[in-house]
């Protein structure tokens, strides 16, 4: 099985983009999209059934979004943490459309849309902190019920000091602030691991790169966009890789895929 993650930054905009990336990667079997902006009622599913994919959404208008596009049927399909969480315990953090999941063959796939956090500080960092807290919480629940999961999804956080192109500043800029990165490294501690790391230890390799700066030309990126694995998944895992190629297009996303493969 391979399931692909993408922020797509807008299925509307890079809704070529996609279906071209669907038809030439015709192995994947499931993409999970990322910062699809658009109200359910909205989202272009007729040219992914048009390619006889079978698409599950989870948006709202011009922020955020996540989405599942699957070659087959998906089970159990939950959207929210409120799917399996109180309502107490969930409060307001549902109101933004960032947690999507579903099961294909006995794997439960979780796409997620971690809030980028904007500044150091600011209310929507201690919101980012909330929220991570919240989803160890939905990871344990989760993990009670099933062996093989796949978290994966755009993080907003570079785990490792190798993880980003350069080490000025690392401390005191988002996505890579010791409380985030802190705050991840626990919420792993539920019992999932980095595919990518499994087959591949350098540094180097980015998922996400600024517009600005002819940052992609240069390489000056983040690995930001992460598949992690329960253990038995893990030991499973074939190979995971960054497709740097739609990066490379006309208007691109600033985000590319992570595929996984196990």
């Amino acid at each position: 099985m391979q399931v692909a993650s993408w922020n797509v930054n807008s299925v509307r905009t890079r809704l070529g983009h996609v279906t071209d990336w669907l038809k030439a990667n015709s192995d994947v079997d499931v993409l999970c999209l990322q910062e699809t902006k658009v109200v359910d009622a909205d989202f272009p599913k007729t040219p992914f059934e048009e390619l006889n994919y079978h698409t599950y959404i989870y948006g709202q208008k011009a922020y955020n979004g996540v989405a599942l596009i699957s070659k087959t049927p998906l089970d159990d399909v939950r959207m929210g943490f409120g799917a399996i969480l109180d309502e107490d315990t969930v409060g307001h953090l549902d109101d933004q459309k960032r947690v999507i999941s579903a099961v294909l063959d006995g794997v439960r796939i979780l796409n997620l849309y971690v809030p980028n956090g904007s500044s150091i500080g600011s209310e929507k960092y201690d919101y980012k902190m909330r929220w991570l807290a919240l989803l160890k919480l939905y990871l344990t629940k989760t993990l009670e019920e099933t062996a093989k999961l796949n978290v994966c999804g755009d993080f907003n956080i570079a785990l490792e000091n190798k993880d980003i192109y350069t080490d000025e500043k690392r401390d005191k800029h988002i996505m890579s602030s010791p409380l985030e990165r802190k705050t991840l490294q626990d919420l792993l501690t539920v019992g999932l691991a980095d595919a990518f790391r499994k087959f591949t230890d350098e540094g180097g390799h980015f998922s996400w790169w600024d517009y600005r700066a002819a940052s992609f030309r240069r390489n000056l990126g983040w690995r930001i966009d992460h598949h992690y694995l329960s253990p038995e998944l893990y030991k499973q895992a074939k190979r995971c890789w960054i497709d740097v190629e739609p990066r490379k297009l006309e208007k691109p996303s600033d985000h590319t895929p992570v595929i996984v493969e196990y």
